[in-house]
């Protein structure tokens, strides 16, 4: 119950958000600042221009110079510019006997509200801005940024050299084009593997990406999209922020809706500031658009709200090139003389952290309470860390390359003795650009600076995550940092006593499906991008191991199986018809007991070999008929037990062999007995034929052919062990494979002809005269044969692993009793139990031999 008041809470808070923003449009947003959110004002760039003087600084000359209210974003640049000047200022062997002074370009660094509007309306023409505190006919460098825009547009018209302190941007590396400008900050060469590298550690593969419609950008998404698909990491959606406020404003519903309905939890944000851009974050920080959004230092954003919210779910983490710790910028801070330096911005603050859309422009009867006297009190309030930001550190080496560049200027004035000029003033462009090209030096933090070679290819990364929970903590907190020139295992580092700004310590999760877990596959899903998928079951005796989303499922050695989880495969149990096995043991003692009373039979016909009845149905046949089916019941002893190579072969061909002397001395009985009844005036050839034991010829015979068959069979593909893992589950069942099936077939076939002929022959003999006539007998063991095997057939191929063999075993032991049977226990039973009918003389008349 607890959980569903939860749930339809923030519901109704998203469908307020989003109806109050479709009430408010993305113009509102140009305005938009909730609540105290001091860090939200859109403002210009700052510009500065830094010049030597042989004078000290007057006390009031900052008042004079910064006539106006600070912006509370643009706050820090003022205190390194301060800082920075005042510590070259202190350095007796860098521009010694000389001040270096700053002073901020009229027009610049503002709080001029409509300022986004004015610089992407089309009819701008940048006309708006001096770009020079006074007229003056001499070249002083100039400090511009962090907007790269703004550099572009001030180098266009100017032929001064220009510092850009801002984030690297490779337009402005184009010397042809801007012969005039350079860079202090680094090339991020390695951005892109950095941002891929921190989500494979936290496993995110379903990313979004909102970047500016500029050349910059599109470079970075190019890069990007390489190190993902390397990866396997997905672009759930690409948001391509025009940077004309117009067309953005058609479209701006349009990016919303992007961002609240995907199911991406990582959103990647590329691009500059002071754009359309950062109005679109905005919004979304204003539609309670829970993510965790990935960015570059300069949209490091830290807000103060009071209101009780999580403030863009698991905070923002932004990428910063690792820059030297400015210890004494601390003390700085704590002592700076604000006699001297003009920081008061309590009336920027007030004016843009209550301004919004539903409060008028010039109210401000809620913030009369609101007075900042000092830099302390303004940084209690940001709960600044004295760390300063990449922007400030950029900004930092720039005002010393310049210092080094007019320390160079200043000793070739006093070499070429160039008196003609006052020291300290250059008024040669070209010389004050040649040299702040080539400048290197190491400042004070001990970083060595390069102005010509700013593409530095190991530069190393800070990873910072912003927290803003509880109520505008606004604290900045270092996660990790990334090394893009050690080993690809070392590269990445990430704190083990990470917490979110939620106060978890579990890893968020952004994945378009759920992983697959052990014992499932991936199947990708048509027209989705290959991080959807669904998970299925692998195939039976395949397994997919602890390493998530497998494409493909591994199967089984043969001699192992899968578990029913399907994670691991298990070593599995041999298994064959053995005689421990109850059916084995079964099968073996029926086989044992068939031989021993084939073998009784046979001593008993050999005892009473004198009697009519054993002389009438052909002693010799008799004996070869009962010596054979004792090596028929024998033979199935072969399919019981551990199979080997051996046994396998003996198993068919002993079988082929033995049935076949067997079924063909009844072929010669049966022969024998037509001749002898169907025959009643034979001439002298057929009796002789008869009497010489012809049919006995066709014992040999039929053998023969069946051992050519044999023969063939096992020289083209002999029997071999054979291993079933299908029969069943856990076991491998060791059984004798046949080798060439249609050998085994052809066997079989031949025994069945040889059957059949007998079992004609046979009955065509049935109704002969004669007590002794064996006929009807021979005709139902041949019949009882036939039906064994013809069973045999069907169920044989419908059986797998051990009970093949068990079916084979009983067919051969049925077919042999079927045969002892029908055609010796009648004959026993005479012999034993009616001896007094076993008299030729009784019955004489009915004999006709």
């Amino acid at each position: 119950m607890k959980k569903l008041c939860v749930f339809t809470i923030s519901f109704l808070l998203m469908t307020f958000s989003l109806f109050l923003c479709s009430l408010t449009g993305p113009s509102c947003f140009w305005r938009i600042q909730n609540n105290e959110d001091n860090d939200g004002d859109l403002h210009r760039d700052c510009g500065f221009f830094l010049f030597t003087s042989e004078e000290p600084i007057k006390e009031d000359f900052y008042h004079f110079c910064i006539d106006f209210r600070i912006p509370a974003r643009r706050y820090e640049v003022f205190l390194v510019m301060f800082f920075a000047t005042d510590e070259i200022n202190r350095n007796p062997y860098l521009l010694p006997n000389m001040s270096l002074i700053f002073c901020l370009i009229v027009g610049m660094c503002g709080d001029t509200l409509g300022y986004l509007e004015e610089t992407h309306s089309p009819n701008n023409t940048w006309n708006s801005i001096n770009y020079n505190c006074e007229i003056r006919p001499i070249c002083d460098i100039e400090l511009t940024g962090p907007s790269w825009t703004t550099s572009v547009k001030l180098a266009i018209n100017s032929r001064k050299p220009k510092v850009f302190f801002g984030p690297f941007n490779s337009h402005l590396s184009d010397h042809d084009q801007f012969p005039y400008i350079y860079q202090v900050a680094t090339k991020d060469t390695h951005l892109s593997h950095g941002m891929v590298s921190l989500m494979l550690h936290f496993r995110w593969t379903w990313i979004g990406l909102v970047i500016s419609d500029d050349d910059q950008s599109i470079q970075f998404l190019s890069d990007l999209r390489e190190a993902m698909q390397r990866h396997g990491i997905c672009l759930a959606f690409v948001n391509m922020i025009p940077e004309n406020m117009q067309i953005y404003m058609t479209r701006g519903k349009i990016y919303d809706k992007q961002i609240m309905t995907s199911s991406a939890k990582v959103v990647i944000i590329y691009g500059e500031m002071n754009s359309t851009l950062e109005v679109s974050f905005r919004r979304w920080a204003y539609l309670c658009a829970r993510r965790i959004w990935i960015t570059t230092s300069q949209w490091d954003v830290i807000t103060n709200k009071r209101d009780f919210s999580f403030d863009f779910f698991h905070g923002t983490v932004t990428f910063a090139h690792h820059n030297g710790e400015i210890v004494i910028f601390r003390n700085f801070l704590q002592t700076v003389n604000t006699s001297k330096y003009p920081l008061d911005i309590s009336q920027t603050m007030q004016e843009w952290n209550y301004f919004n859309c539903s409060i008028s422009k010039n109210s401000n009867s809620k913030m009369d309470h609101f007075t900042f006297n000092n830099t302390l009190e303004w940084t209690a309030l940001q709960k600044l860390n004295m760390v300063l930001s990449e922007e400030g550190y950029n900004l930092y080496n720039a005002v010393y390359a310049v210092a080094h560049t007019y320390h160079e200027l200043i000793l070739q004035q006093v070499e070429f003795q160039k008196m003609a000029e006052p020291k300290g003033i250059f008024t040669d462009c070209q010389q004050v650009a040649s040299l702040l090209k080539t400048r290197v030096f190491t400042n004070p933090v001990g970083e060595l600076v390069n102005m010509k070679h700013r593409e530095n290819q190991c530069a190393d990364y800070d990873i910072f995550n912003i927290w803003n929970f509880p109520q505008g903590l606004g604290l900045r907190v270092k996660i990790g940092s990334y090394y893009p020139c050690f080993p690809q295992n070392q590269q990445l580092h990430i704190s083990e006593d990470l917490e979110w700004a939620t106060g978890g310590t579990s890893v968020p999760t952004s994945m378009c499906s759920v992983t697959c877990t052990a014992g499932f596959r991936k199947i990708h899903q048509k027209q989705t991008a290959d991080c959807c998928f669904d998970c299925a079951h692998c195939p039976e005796n395949e397994v997919s191991n602890e390493t998530a989303d497998m494409e493909q499922c591994v199967r089984c050695p043969d001699d192992k199986y899968a578990n029913l989880e399907q994670t691991h495969c298990l070593q599995r149990a041999v298994s064959f018809l053995a005689y421990e096995d109850p059916l084995g043991m079964a099968l073996g003692c029926m086989a044992l007991c068939f031989s021993a009373l084939t073998l009784l039979v046979f001593f008993t016909f050999v005892k009473y070999k004198d009697t009519p009845i054993v002389k009438a149905n052909n002693r010799i046949l008799s004996y070869i008929l009962l010596i054979s089916l004792v090596f028929c019941f024998l033979c199935s002893l072969l399919f019981i037990g551990h199979p080997n190579q051996a046994t396998c072969i003996l198993q068919q061909t002993t079988f082929g062999v033995f049935f076949t002397v067997a079924i063909s001395t009844v072929l010669a009985k049966t022969i024998t007995v037509v001749m002898a009844f169907k025959l009643t005036a034979p001439g002298r050839r057929v009796r002789g034929m008869l009497v010489a034991g012809a049919p006995n010829l066709a014992i040999p015979i039929c053998t023969l052919i069946q051992i050519v068959l044999c023969g063939i069979w096992l020289v083209t593909s002999p029997p071999f062990i054979g291993r079933d893992t299908k029969s069943e589950h856990g076991k491998t069942i060791l059984i004798c494979n046949k080798g060439s099936v249609i050998a085994f077939h052809f066997v079989l076939g031949y025994l069945g002809s040889l059957a059949l002929g007998s079992f004609t022959v046979a009955f065509l003999a049935r109704n002969l005269p004669d007590r002794f006539n064996e006929a009807k007998f021979l005709t139902f063991s041949m019949l009882m044969f036939c039906s064994v095997w013809i069973t045999f057939l069907p169920v044989y191929h419908s059986t797998r692993g051990k009970a093949m063999v068990v079916v084979e075993v009983f067919s051969i032991l049925a077919s042999s009793a079927a045969l002892l049977g029908f055609i010796f226990v009648p004959k026993c039973y005479v012999i034993l139990v009616k001896s007094d009918s076993n008299f030729r003389e009784k019955y004489k008349n009915k004999f006709h031999y």
